[in-house]
């Protein structure tokens, strides 16, 4: 985890098995949300961020709003 700087405090940015266990999805749900060519992508689904060429992190609170947006779409 990388904490945010003091101008983001609660910026947290997470590494994928960290996002897994945050959605409780399996590693091949998740690449099929991201996959145009999937039948469960998921255009809503927050993608990555690169910070290096082969680097890849998620910013966590996109991760929390759209849980939070599925979990309010149920009601």
């Amino acid at each position: 985890m990388i904490k945010g700087s003091s101008k983001y405090p609660n910026l947290r940015i997470l590494r994928l098995k960290e996002v897994l266990d945050l959605v409780a999805i399996s590693r091949a749900s998740h690449f099929a949300k991201l996959d145009k060519k999937s039948k469960s992508y998921d255009p809503s689904y927050p993608r990555p961020i690169f910070v290096g060429k082969r680097t890849v992190r998620y910013v966590e609170r996109e991760i929390v709003e759209w849980l939070t947006a599925i979990m309010e779409a149920r009601q």
